[in-house]
């Protein structure tokens, strides 16, 4: 599929979605976002279970940091009866984003005593809430569960992965020398292939469309250019989610 919208045109399909909430100030840089994206400024991600309209549902709040993985799977395995996990997030660090979605997807799998799949259970619900956004890792959290709800007004934001963000770094390797800074590259190039690789591969494991990386994420700029085009993330429509089976469900079970 041809991404052929215009700026302006997803800025509009991004206004009428987002048309429940009240006063959304829009991005000028972003269009497609508002401004003020309700990610949580927690520095680590906190899990916190709360019972809602009858169901055990886990609040997943802040920042996914390397340990989220570990925390996510004990609290799993000590309260089996989470029904969903509701996830607000301004990403993190990458790999500890895979592992964690890994880990959702792993509840839906009963194995014997030597790891072997010996049968399902109820599986975990992700869900991103009306007026949540889920960013950059949180993307990759979201899509373990095997049932995946975006409330209307929800935000899957997506971006283009950097190994790049630290300009400090490149100007010091640059300043080194040709020698500093080919090795830099090479550092670069190396980990950017293995990321692709791995969310490719990841994506083909949750039943997303791969398209995903490549009609939208991998068109993102990683980071602002001098050329007068300052967008560096995009939030989906929601035709665009269901399109790429990020969101799965499209009605509220529960409603």
């Amino acid at each position: 599929m041809k991404n052929s919208l215009s700026r302006s045109g997803l800025a509009i399909l991004a206004s009428i979605a987002l048309a429940g909430a009240t006063d959304v100030k829009m991005d000028p840089d972003n269009p497609t976002c508002p401004a003020d994206p309700n990610w949580s400024a927690l520095t680590a991600m906190t899990l916190t279970p709360i019972v809602k309209n009858g169901i055990k549902v886990l609040l997943a709040e802040g920042r996914i940091d390397r340990d989220l993985p570990n925390r996510l799977k004990q609290r799993l395995a000590s309260e089996p009866d989470i029904a969903e996990i509701w996830l607000r997030s301004p990403g993190g660090d990458a790999r500890a984003g895979n592992e964690a979605g890994r880990i959702i997807r792993e509840t839906w799998m009963i194995r014997d005593a030597n790891g072997k799949k010996i049968g399902d259970k109820p599986g975990v619900l992700t869900r991103i809430p009306s007026n949540w956004a889920c960013f950059s890792a949180c993307n990759f959290v979201f899509m373990g569960g095997r049932a995946r709800i975006i409330d209307e007004g929800g935000l899957f934001m997506v971006h283009m992965f950097t190994m790049t963000g630290d300009r400090d770094a490149i100007s010091f390797s640059v300043e080194m020398g040709t020698e500093s800074t080919a090795e830099l590259i090479g550092e670069v190039e190396q980990d950017s292939a293995l990321l692709a690789s791995e969310d490719n591969d990841f994506l083909i494991r949750m039943g997303l469309s791969r398209k995903l990386l490549t009609d939208i994420m991998y068109r993102q700029k990683a980071v602002k250019t001098s050329d007068g085009d300052n967008s560096t993330r995009r939030c989906l429509t929601r035709e665009e989610t269901l399109l790429y089976n990020v969101a799965n469900i499209e009605e509220d079970p529960q409603g």
